[in-house]
Parts: structure tokens; sequence; C-alpha cells
């Protein structure tokens, strides 16, 4: 019987086959998980963890392809550990970094296991999909007391799902709501009405949150897929398709909401949310000016002062990635941070209307991280875990363009 050295273990063909189709199933289990972060350490760090170790095992490859990203999150956690060394009080600040470092290796991995296997990013999509609607379920039961410990899945009146906070759980909805808008535009038209339910669900669930950035995330997410299609598709009546179904699902969305509003609560909860500017984002020491004194005392400290510590000088947390990365990461952490933004960008859009059977994934994690780069101006995002699996699926996807253009000059030369 041959073998296969994987680099760890030297395997038998028909056991790597079985190791790869149970190591897929893993992986989607462990997206699944992502949607449920009550506590923490949550079960998907624990069950992640165990599970990049087991395949490390067998053989977990960086390619060159992944390697810029592990070295720019490996630059990221460096900057990170240093600005560790100027804080006084050492009773978080290391199990901060600890979950940072985590985080970034979970992106390379899920980077690693598609460049490995393609036909991964499916389930990876469909369990993450599952998991939104099934947090967005409890997150609309909750705010309206349909279900038995209610309180669970809501923080000061708002939607959050299975989530601690309502700004999280809100963009954790973006990408598989982009995921059903694709499956309703292409697919057969008898397979839609699920779609169009659960899309539904996504949609008031992310309304619930009552999360300004949530809403704005996820209708510009819709927006830029939408046109992205329409930029890849050169069929007219495709394009027609595309149009006039996007439509359709727009003014459903908005009478489904516009029910939600009947009820007095959401609508007193949504006439405060909805202004563009709280009490809490003007003012002396409110979000902006917070903004302006941290970029200013970042220019005098390198290294940074600490995770966790901008919230002891000033009246709260930094809520804003950039300048998160400069406090809590150094200098060194932005400017990883910074270089990985823009990387990470232009490799998705260089591959982005590319004919391949990874396609739609990369164009749905694109628009999505773009999305989210917007959004981090205006709350910490350097500890979602959804944000990190974009970065790997972004990454994973380039891994194989890259591989496929390689294996097409071998064919043209042989």
């Amino acid at each position: 019987m041959s073998t296969v050295d994987t680099g760890r273990l030297p395997i038998a063909r028909p056991q790597l086959a079985a190791l790869s189709l149970l190591g897929s199933g893993l992986v989607a289990f462990a997206v699944f998980l992502s949607g449920f972060v009550i506590f923490e350490p949550a079960p998907y760090e624990l069950f992640l963890v165990a599970l990049i170790g087991l395949w490390a095992l067998v053989g977990l490859k960086i390619s060159r392809s992944v390697a810029p990203l592990l070295t720019l999150l490996t630059l990221f956690m460096v900057g990170g550990m240093l600005s560790l060394t100027v804080m006084t009080d050492l009773t978080k600040g290391p199990m901060y970094m600890a979950v940072s470092g985590f985080l970034a290796l979970s992106s390379v991995f899920f980077a690693a296991i598609i460049e490995d296997r393609h036909e991964r990013l499916r389930l990876i999509f469909n369990a993450w999909t599952a998991a939104a609607i099934i947090t967005a379920l409890l997150g609309i039961l909750g705010y309206f007391g349909a279900v038995p410990g209610a309180e669970n899945f809501t923080l000061y009146g708002r939607a959050k799902g299975a989530f601690q906070d309502p700004n999280v759980f809100g963009p954790f909805l973006s990408v598989p709501a982009m995921y059903l808008i694709h499956g309703i535009l292409t697919q057969p038209i008898q397979k839609a009405p699920l779609k169009i339910a659960a899309l539904l669900v996504l949609a008031l669930g992310v309304f619930l949150s009552f999360s300004r950035a949530a809403w704005a995330l996820n209708l510009f997410c819709v927006v830029a897929f939408v046109f992205v299609m329409l930029l890849k598709e050169r069929n007219g009546l495709f394009r027609l398709r595309i149009l006039v179904l996007a439509l359709v699902g727009g003014i459903m969305i908005v009478g489904a909401l516009l029910v939600a509003l009947q009820s007095e609560q959401v609508a007193t909860l949504f006439s405060s949310r909805s202004q563009l500017v709280q009490d809490y984002d003007g003012g002396h020491l409110g979000r902006f000016d917070r903004h302006r004194l941290g970029f200013l005392m970042s220019m005098e400290k390198p290294l940074g002062i600490g995770p966790m510590v901008f919230s002891t000088i000033f009246p709260e947390d930094e809520h804003n990635v950039w300048l998160k990365s400069l406090t809590s990461y150094g200098w060194l952490g932005f400017i990883s941070y910074v270089t990985l933004i823009i990387w990470t960008l232009s490799l998705g859009f260089r591959f982005l209307l590319l004919n391949r059977p990874w396609q739609t994934y990369l164009m749905i994690a694109w628009v999505a991280v773009l999305g989210h780069v917007g959004v981090g101006n205006v709350i910490d995002t350097d500890h979602w875990r959804h944000f990190y699996l974009l970065i790997g699926i972004i990454w994973g996807c380039a891994a194989l363009e890259y591989r496929h253009r390689r294996q097409a000059r071998a064919g043209r030369s042989s």
C-alpha cells in the first residue's frame, strides 16, 4: 500500500482521503461554532485550537503564497508583545494578546486549508449561514421575549443573538446575507422561497441589533455585492434578472422592517439609534474627540500603551481599529496591520472577476472585508473572529489562483 509523507506522519492514501474528508467536516463545524460566543473562551476557540493542533500533526502546509500573511500577522503580534513591556499591570494584557495570537493563527489556518481544497469554501459558507440563521432567530425571539432566558440574547434592549455584543452580532450576518442573495439570484427560482425566508430572518436580526455600524455594513455589502455581480456577468438577461430580483428582495425587506416598526418598543429604539451622531459620539471626550486625542498620544508612544489601557485614561475604549492597533500593538503593529489590509484588498481586487470555481466566495469575502474596514473606523474589530476568517478566505483564494496559474504555465510548457 502506498503512503504519503504529509510532513509529519506517513499516512496511506486511503487514510489520507478519509482524514481530508473528516477534516473538512470538522472545519465546517468550527465555523458553525463561531456564531455562538456568549462567553469566553467560547467553544469556537477551544475546538479550533484542538483542530489546528491535530491538523499540524498530519501536515498543515504553509505555502509561499500564504507565507506573507503569516509574516504580517507575526509582526503584528510582535508589536503587541512589545506593548506589554510598557504596562505596569499585566492582569489582563497577556490574555488579550493570547486571543490576538489565536485569531492570527486561525486566519493562516483557514488560508492554508482553503488552498489545499477549494471545495471547503462551500462547507465554510454553508456552516456560517446555518449559524447566522440560528443566532439571528435567537436574537429575534429574545428581543420579543418569546423564549425562556430571553435576556441572554439581548443587551440594553438590543438583539445580540448568541453573541456578547450587538455590534458584533449584526456584522456577523453580512456574509451569510450575501451568500443567500447569490443563491436567490443565480439558482433555479423554485429554490428561492427558503432562501428568501432565511434572508428576511437575517435582515430582521440586523435591524433589531440597533447597531448603526451593522446597518451600514449590511446595506453596503448587499449593494456592493450586487454591483460586483453585475460587473462580472455579461449576459443581458442575467443582468436583468439580478436587477429585478434585487429590487423585489429590497421591497420585501423594507416591508418586513415596516411591520417590525409597528411595535412601539421597536419604533422608539429605532428613533433613538437612527440618529447619525449620538450623545457619546460628539462633545468633549466623545468618540471622535477620543480618536483625535488618542492619535496624538500614540505619536509619542512607539511601543503603544498596552491592550485595554486606553479605557483607563479615557472614558471608553478606542472604538477605532486603526487607533487600537497603535495603542495596543505599537507602531510596528500599526504598520503591519495597515499593510495587511492593503495587501488583502489588493489581492482580492486583482482576482475579483475571474471565472473560477471559488470566485463567488472570493467576491463575498472581498466585499465583506472592504465593508469591515469601513466600520473599523468606529468599532474595534481586532478581536472579531469572523473578520480573521474573511482574511483567510481571501488569501486562500489568492493562493488557489497562483497555483492555477503555475499549473497552466506548466501545461503550456510541457
